[in-house]
């Protein structure tokens, strides 16, 4: 069976809503973030050599990387929803989106993430830092504009895979200036899949 190696406050967060979306019968192993370090357990580093989430299992296969993990899931187990046909117009959208979450929207996330922690001293970083998060948030609510989902006219991969992008954002306090992001969000936050994965997965919430 699908093992799901959780660890709170994290993007496995997504891919819990994911297999809940689908239906999928999964298990799901706990992992705790160190309250002081903020850091993964050194157990999940025997579920992958990263020792970081999310990673699934699936008989003999692990695989990390979340946008790997959204594409396997829904290939194997989506009965073909939850994804263009491939070749389609929209199925290159959905695997730019795919790719985009991770390889450009979420750098500079990260990096006021990081940034911050350094107070005074990240304080000349963070001009560059803020206009990298502008361009990106103002692409991402440009391509949401008159739309409900990101590709198609129904909950994909790309959704999933976008949402901790937003999340992070709100974290921030930075949607304010993008309302079609910042609409797209909220309804993802009330479909009943995602609550689920809310109440299964434990309390939702990313530290500044």
């Amino acid at each position: 069976m699908l093992t799901l190696q959780h660890l709170n406050d994290s993007r496995s967060q997504r891919i819990l809503w994911l297999l809940e979306e689908l239906g999928t019968p999964y298990e799901m192993k706990r992992y705790q973030r160190d309250a002081v370090t903020r850091l993964a357990p050194p157990e999940l580093a025997k579920v992958h050599p990263l020792g970081k989430s999310p990673v699934i299992t699936d008989g003999g296969i692990t695989i990390a990387e979340s946008g790997a993990i959204v594409d396997y899931i829904i290939r194997k187990y989506g009965k073909g929803t939850m994804m263009p046909a491939s070749g389609s117009a929209e199925y290159e959208a959905y695997n730019e989106w795919l790719h985009y979450s991770e390889g450009s929207a979420m750098l500079p996330l990260m990096m006021n993430l990081y940034v911050s922690r350094l107070k005074e001293a990240g304080a000349p970083l963070h001009p560059r830092i803020d206009s990298e998060m502008a361009n990106h948030l103002g692409y991402v609510d440009g391509a949401l504009k008159g739309r409900e989902f990101f590709v198609g006219t129904s909950l994909t991969g790309a959704d999933i895979q976008m949402s901790f992008v937003a999340e992070m954002a709100k974290v921030f306090d930075k949607l304010g200036p993008y309302p079609n992001l910042s609409a797209w969000l909220t309804r993802m936050h009330a479909r009943p899949a995602f609550q689920r994965s809310v109440e299964k997965g434990g309390a939702y919430r990313f530290a500044k």
